[in-house]
């Protein structure tokens, strides 16, 4: 886990302050945003048309 600090650039005095909910914050993999909903689809419709 120190290895891991060290890549993210994290010095040893600092990974060893770390709190658990810390530790998995910066380890946890990205998340990404919701899907589209049926409001969002509509908004894009309207603001870029189909022209043909």
């Amino acid at each position: 886990m120190l290895r891991a600090a060290m890549r993210m650039g994290i010095a040893p005095e600092a990974f060893w302050r770390l709190s658990l909910k810390e530790w998995r914050m910066l380890t946890a993999a990205p998340r990404g945003t919701a899907p589209m909903g049926r409001a969002g689809l509509t908004k894009l419709m309207e603001d870029w048309p189909d022209d043909g």
